[in-house]
């Protein structure tokens, strides 16, 4: 080649490089709704393999607005052992291009690498075998040179894949911040059978779990989901959603074909489609355009021409994407506030321990929902106490233990005013920072004729009279974990025989789930301590497995004086229809009776809607528990009291038995 076609070769790269940086350096979303800055807005394209990668960018994502392409690396035809072993020194492997024909930026943001279809780790042809070694660890090593954000490997080929998981796992523990997506189908069974027992039963989770369990849950081996034109059952799907899942990959043989022949899909596909955006997983459209009406389409989630419709034949299809992405209900207020702190651990409050801060309080005090129920309760309580006879000349006294900054005062005060009702309250409360807030607000509201505030531990205070009325806010996420019952324990001495407890009752409640998120993060830490720790979390990326059940229940006041300690054996059944499932802790919840017929709770079953107080607990397992469909997963769950301290401790004893977890509370408990 002369030096003319040299210097016009590259120009023409540099103006290819110069268009695609206009492109790239902005995606184009399928949609904007307030709040959700998730990837799963994002659609992708699954491409052949093209060695000219600018035009691979330019025709998917400029002619027909895709956000990112997954692009083979290597050609096809490539063979290891076809290479002559002499020139194995200087030879140039058949990559799809340059790494300078993309910025860095541009292979970063707009690029998955796919590895080679063909490799098959497990065959039992050994240069076949030894073939796709070699190519494996050179395109994964390709792809991280590029900065790639993640590879997709294809599907395992059989019933074995301990080889094919071992070079993955040895390729991992060097791999930086790359992903690598393992593609697994998701299909119906031929027999679209619910026996458990079935020899026809073939579950593509299956194949997931062995290779996952293979290499160790390592937090960088993700799932790309095929999703075929059947669908298993609502809880066989449910499962994927507490995997590590990045991207569905929809064929366009998926898609079926509406009256004026454009792609659809089915309405159990679409409601699939919208939990993958709600869960950040991302589209990716495979496949050949089998619509033949696909010419001229509406522009329903980017503004091109027509011409630009015609010019890629699966534009339709991303328009459809983008329609279902765009016709979603925006997310409400309280899904908005609760975004950042979703599957985010957090060690539960110490509130005996420990003095609570400005914020958290300031956070407390914006649950509107919870200080209306409890208002509720207390107007409902003063009707019983007064009649309506007696309530110009009775006067009820009520106390709040653990008074805060002052929200369950108004809202008793408020529920005096409602019912015509004269009170007067003691605010009791041991945070002398609190203390300060709490004269304030006496002051500005001008209540310093009804409401007397006490500096003390409800515990070791002496009250000058009994109270009608104990209210307390005194509830954790599992209901008994912020020692509720050892509080109020102390502060019933100063409660009439016949007065009323606000709350009246609580029971906890507990769920086997399956979240890989949530166990890669703890595992993280990388120690055993972490394990036998609960945390609070808004769970998000997981699967419940079975429907919660009541663990333990604390009623107020309490006449028999039992013990606070407690044990409980449950039994979840896992349904038929969801398949085998790994179970990597326990999500915890709370109902509570405030008065009578007002509730209060997380259990998601009876939640208080619009409330925002309190986020599930979570409690991990050591080692996750495989569970097959129909089996029963039997648990035990203890709360144990010291002197000083309280603390749970739970294990699994069927199918498969599990340490004991936090014995004597060596790693978490709640100090007294």
């Amino acid at each position: 080649m002369d030096s003319v076609s040299v210097v016009q070769k590259q120009r023409c790269c540099l103006i290819q490089i110069l268009i695609l940086n206009r492109i790239c350096n902005k995606k184009m979303p399928l949609g904007e709704r307030g709040g959700d800055k998730t990837e799963s807005r994002y659609c992708g394209i699954e491409t052949d393999f093209n060695d000219d990668m600018p035009h691979v960018l330019d025709f998917n994502l400029s002619s027909a607005g895709f956000d990112f392409v997954i692009a083979p690396l290597m050609d096809p035809v490539y063979r290891p052992s076809l290479v002559q072993k002499e020139s194995l020194g200087s030879a140039v492997l058949p990559f799809a291009g340059s790494d300078l024909v993309l910025s860095p930026s541009q292979w970063s943001s707009h690029v998955v690498g796919k590895i080679s279809s063909w490799i098959d780790l497990d065959s039992e042809d050994e240069t076949l075998r030894i073939d796709s070694e070699t190519a494996l660890k050179q395109e994964i090593s390709w792809a991280s040179h590029l900065s790639l954000q993640a590879c997709l490997l294809p599907t395992p080929k059989g019933t074995t894949c301990a080889n094919y998981a071992r070079c993955v796992n040895q390729i991992l523990q060097g791999l930086s911040n790359m992903q690598l997506w393992l593609r697994i189908p998701v299909e119906k069974n031929d027999d679209d059978s619910t026996d458990a027992n079935s020899d026809t039963l073939v579950d593509s989770w299956e194949m997931w779990n062995s290779f996952r369990l293979l290499c160790e849950h390592h937090s960088q081996l993700c799932v790309a989901l095929d999703i075929l034109s059947s669908l298993p059952s609502e809880n066989s799907l449910s499962r994927w959603f507490g995997e590590s899942v990045r991207a569905s990959i929809i064929n366009t043989h998926s898609f079926l074909t509406n009256a004026r022949g454009y792609p659809c899909l089915s309405k159990r596909h679409q409601k699939l489609v919208t939990r993958f955006f709600n869960h950040s997983i991302q589209i990716i459209i495979s496949g050949n355009s089998v619509h033949p009406k696909t010419s001229v389409v509406a522009n329903v989630s980017h503004n091109h021409s027509v011409s630009d419709s015609q010019r890629h034949p699966l534009r339709p299809y991303l328009d459809y994407v983008g329609y279902l992405y765009q016709k979603m209900d925006p997310l409400p207020e309280q899904e908005r506030f609760e975004l950042g702190y979703r599957d985010f651990l957090q060690a539960p409050l110490q509130p005996l321990m420990d003095n609570l801060e400005a914020q958290t309080y300031e956070t407390f005090e914006k649950d509107a929902m919870k200080y209306i129920q409890y208002q509720r309760a207390v107007c409902k309580a003063l009707l019983d106490r007064v009649p309506d006879e007696e309530a110009s000349v009775k006067t009820t006294v009520l106390m709040v233990v653990g008074a805060g900054r002052g929200p369950l005062v108004r809202a008793s005060l408020q529920a005096a005013e409602e019912t015509g009702r004269k009170l007067k309250v003691y605010a009791v409360e041991k945070n002398p920072n609190a203390i300060v807030t709490l004269h304030a607000l006496i002051k500005l509201e001008g209540w310093e004729d009804i409401v007397t505030i006490v500096s003390s531990d409800m515990r070791s205070w002496n009250a000058p009279e009994k109270a009608d009325i104990l209210v307390s806010e005194l509830l954790g996420s599992f209901g008994d974990n912020e020692l509720s019952p050892e509080c109020l324990d102390g502060a019933e001495r100063f409660l009439k025989k016949d007065g009323i407890s606000i709350p009246s009752s609580y029971t906890s409640f507990l769920q086997p789930v399956t979240s890989a998120k949530l166990y890669n993060d703890v595992k993280a830490h990388k120690d055993l301590a972490h394990f036998e720790t609960a945390y609070v979390v808004k769970i998000h990326n997981a699967a419940r497995l079975a429907p919660s059940q009541p663990v333990f229940t604390f009623t107020h006041p309490r006449l028999d004086r039992e013990s606070n300690e407690r044990y409980k054996k449950m039994h979840f059944v896992i349904p038929n229809d969801t398949g085998s499932a790994i179970v990597h802790g326990f999500a915890g919840y709370f109902d509570a009776t405030l008065y009578k017929d007002v509730h209060l709770g997380i259990e998601p079953s009876t939640a208080t809607p619009n409330m925002f107080s309190w986020f599930a607990i979570f409690f991990p397992l050591r080692s996750p528990i495989y569970v097959g469909p129909g089996s029963t997963l039997e648990v035990n769950f203890w709360r144990c009291c010291g002197p000083k301290k309280v603390w749970y401790e739970w294990c699994v004893t069927s199918p498969t038995p599990s340490p004991i977890h936090n014995t004597n509370g060596r790693s978490y408990w709640v100090g007294l």
